[in-house]
Order: structure tokens, then C-alpha cells, then sequence
């Protein structure tokens, strides 16, 4: 499988690495700078992976809808707006676009899910993330999707950390952002009951785990119908 790397930065070059020591994956080329121009240099593309700034997506998804090759989104802090370009776009290719390739972290959304759903309005709910000191958006992709996990229908009240005298808690949802180091990415979700807590973790040890995870989101796509999918469905189904 030929694959088509838009963004040359960290997380292409760690594909790009992987790759190298597969059987089952080649590397067309880059996009970005000091390569490609645009995906539409490369020949004999299966599938176009996109880890690079949200700057690049109107040339991604153009490339990819003229070309008819299935995408995988990686890039983070994209606009609502940009979100609605990409679900038009999977009317005609497919599409796998995630805030986070690591499976580890796929089903900690399942199981944070699956805990809102059964601990109910009895348990408070907060959320802390954790990345290294040159990233730039926050909440991060990920803490966004955990939030969507355990509020999908946007029922509680979003604070974004606390200070001063912010009173008696409400029906809310903490979202705290923690950034230093070298820290590849660490998320928790905690429940807070009466005289009982649980805590769902999940700690990045290496950035690796990201890229094994887009080359299997490839994998997928290339023999996935025209649709939106997310790395749930690339693992579930």
C-alpha cells in the first residue's frame, strides 16, 4: 500500500519510520516543506494521511475527491466549519478522521461511554489532560472526544479550569489542560460519587503509538465504502 504523507513533521517522519519497517506499506512521498507541493505530485497513491495544520485540509480533501483516494485526518484544531467540509467530502471517498490514533485511547472513549451511561447524574465528572510544552491547542483533540464520550448530547456546562471563589459545583463538567516537557499525552476521566471514585487513564509513553494506529486507520480505508469513520469503527466495526 502506497501512502501519501501531507505534513512532514514529527508525525510523519515516525510513519514514515514504520513504514520503512513493513512489508505492507511504502511511502509515496511528503507534502510539505523542503518536499511535494501537493499530494498530486505523487503517483500510484492508495491512501493520503494528514498529520500536518488545518491549513492544509481544503488541499487535502481536493486531492483526495479528484483523485478518488480514501483520507485519514489526524490534524488537530480544526474549525466547525472545516468539520463540515470533511462530512461532505465523505459523501464520495472515505474518510477516517480521528483526534487520536493511539487504540488505547479508542477504547478508553468506549469505557468512559459506557461509565457515564451507567453511573448517571450520581457521579461528577472531570476530565485532565496532560502534553508536552510545544502543543499548541487546548483542550486537546482527545480530551474533546472523552468530553463528547460521557456528554454526547452537551447537557452539562463546560468550565475550562477554576479559580477564585467559583462556588458550589453545577452540573458541570471540569476540562483542565496541564502542559510541560516532554509529555507524548496523558488523559484521565474521573467519576466522582458518594464515598467512591473511579478513574480512567490512559499515558502515551511514545508518539509511536499514534502512527501505528493511522497506518491501520489506512488499512481500512482503502477497502472502506464512501463514509465518515472514526477509529471505533476502524477497531469495532
Amino acid at each position: 500500500m502506497r501512502l501519501a504523507l501531507i505534513g512532514n513533521g514529527r508525525m510523519g517522519r515516525m510513519i514514515d519510520a514504520l513504514c520503512a519497517q513493513s512489508d505492507d506499506f511504502e511511502v509515496a512521498g511528503f507534502v510539505g516543506p523542503g518536499a511535494c507541493d501537493s499530494p498530486d505530485e505523487l503517483m500510484d497513491v492508495d491512501v493520503m494521511i494528514d498529520f500536518s495544520y488545518p491549513g492544509n485540509l481544503t488541499m487535502a480533501l481536493e486531492s483526495a475527491l479528484g483523485r478518488n483516494i480514501p483520507l485519514v485526518i489526524g490534524t488537530t484544531g480544526l474549525t466547525k466549519e472545516q468539520g463540515e467540509e470533511i462530512r461532505a467530502a465523505s459523501a464520495q471517498i472515505p474518510i477516517v478522521w480521528a483526534n487520536n490514533f493511539s487504540t488505547g485511547v479508542t477504547v478508553l472513549c468506549r469505557l468512559a461511554r459506557m461509565a457515564a451511561q451507567a453511573l448517571g447524574d450520581e457521579f461528577d465528572v472531570e476530565i485532565v489532560e496532560t502534553h508536552h510544552k510545544l502543543k499548541e491547542d487546548a483542550p486537546s483533540g482527545t480530551a474533546k472526544a472523552l468530553l463528547a464520550a460521557v456528554d454526547p448530547d452537551g447537557e452539562y456546562d463546560r468550565v475550562y479550569g477554576r479559580e477564585g471563589r467559583p462556588g458550589m459545583r453545577g452540573k458541570e463538567i471540569g476540562m483542565h489542560a496541564v502542559r510541560g516537557g516532554t509529555v507524548a499525552g496523558e488523559h484521565s476521566v474521573m467519576f466522582f460519587g458518594q464515598l467512591e471514585e473511579i478513574e480512567l487513564r490512559h499515558r502515551a509513553d511514545s508518539r509511536e503509538i499514534f502512527a501505528r494506529g493511522a497506518l491501520r486507520a489506512a488499512a481500512f480505508a482503502k477497502h472502506a465504502k464512501p463514509g465518515l469513520y472514526d477509529m471505533e469503527n476502524v477497531l469495532f466495526g
